[in-house]
């Protein structure tokens, strides 16, 4: 499965899973959105995650399960487990590592057989982790990976479209592997220990437009086991999560329940299709909150919305609406979803080109 597929997945209503397996992380990198460290010690129950993943049918499965944390790579044989759990039920798996193992510029056994049971591998990079783990050494055990037959990517994080880190790491990637390993470059967000080092983006659009909310269309296994749906980390984090945005948990509901409650909520379509300032603006009886995202948890207290959005998208017109709009950013491809979620001057390096040079300046 290579990065291309998978991103171009990611608005399909429960097209993907995600599930972060653990909080630890053995780096400390300043920009961590998950506040993750060795002393964090949540983790979902390993038998309940076993369990959520042997659930899938067949017919009523996710495309694609991906395996994040803190460091899901410090639990490698659970990593492989729910990865052979998921693939025999037809699910694809990814992961995304911190590459802490890459040290010695090697991939260690127990780490490789927990790669090789992979779809896709995702090796993150950024100006903090490199003070770990250098460059050099994370590109040798990326080679590694590609040699054992795995499709990989660099998930790359800079502090905005002109950050010279950017353009020389991916000027190195793309020398390294000549285009054949794609790169997703995002922009650090101000969440977890990032709050302090970046501002917060402005408001944003003030609801005269639709949105659509993307990061509200894969449930997201938390570090307890509950499940959002929504990847915002700071809907991962609180809790009681939003009760328009709780989808389950892991130790009572199975994989069918939890894509139930995602595709037949009016609210999450409304959220899908125009985005919750849209939604503020159509049917609130005061101002939406500042910002995309409080806007969006909001709704808890706003009932008139949510019975707004219940006549808005209850039923077929609802359904409707979702599959129109997923159908939309699927004509519109992975690269134009980088565009308007990451860093649009390095969207189109997504997809991976085989042969082409990239100096990234």
């Amino acid at each position: 499965m290579e990065l291309a597929e998978l991103i171009g997945l990611r608005p399909v209503p429960c097209g993907g899973l995600l599930v972060a397996l653990t909080r630890r992380c053995p780096m400390s990198c300043a920009h961590c959105s998950t506040g993750s460290s060795m002393a964090a010690a949540e983790e979902p129950d390993a038998g309940h995650l076993l369990r959520f993943l042997g659930s899938f049918g067949t017919e009523d499965r996710p495309e694609v399960v991906m395996l994040t944390g803190g460091e899901p790579l410090l639990l490698p044989e659970l990593a492989a487990r729910l990865a052979g759990v998921a693939r025999a039920a037809g699910s694809r798996v990814a992961l995304l590592s911190g590459m802490f193992f890459a040290r010695e510029g090697r991939v260690p056994d127990r780490i490789m057989r927990a790669v090789t049971a992979l779809d896709h591998f995702s090796a993150s990079m950024d100006v903090h982790h490199e003070r770990e783990v250098p460059r050099a050494q994370v590109l040798r055990a990326l080679r590694a990976v590609l040699d054992a037959g795995i499709p990989a990517s660099v998930h790359l994080t800079g502090t905005g479209p002109d950050d010279p880190y950017l353009a020389d790491a991916v000027a190195d990637v793309r020398r390294a592997f000549a285009g054949r390993v794609p790169l997703l470059v995002n922009e650090v967000r101000p969440l977890g220990r990032a709050a302090g080092l970046v501002r917060e983006t402005p408001a944003g659009p003030d609801g005269s437009r639709a949105t659509p909310c993307t990061l509200a269309a894969w449930p997201v296994v938390a570090f307890d086991g509950t499940v959002a749906a929504c990847c915002n980390q700071w809907t991962v984090d609180r809790r009681p999560v939003p009760p328009h945005l709780r989808l389950g948990h892991i130790a009572e509901d199975d994989w069918q329940a939890v894509r139930e409650r995602s595709l037949g909520s009016p609210v999450l379509r409304m959220l899908r299709s125009v985005g919750p300032q849209r939604l503020h603006a159509r049917h609130a009886s005061a101002p939406a909150p500042a910002g995309y995202c409080r806007s969006c948890h909001a709704l808890a207290d706003r009932p008139e919305v949510l019975a707004g959005a219940a006549r808005d998208a209850g039923g077929r017109v609802g359904e409707l609406l979702d599959r129109l709009t997923t159908r939309q950013q699927l004509a519109a491809g992975p690269a134009d979803l980088v565009r308007r979620m990451g860093c649009a001057r390095y969207a189109h390096l997504v997809e991976a080109v085989p042969g082409r040079e990239e100096s990234g300046r």
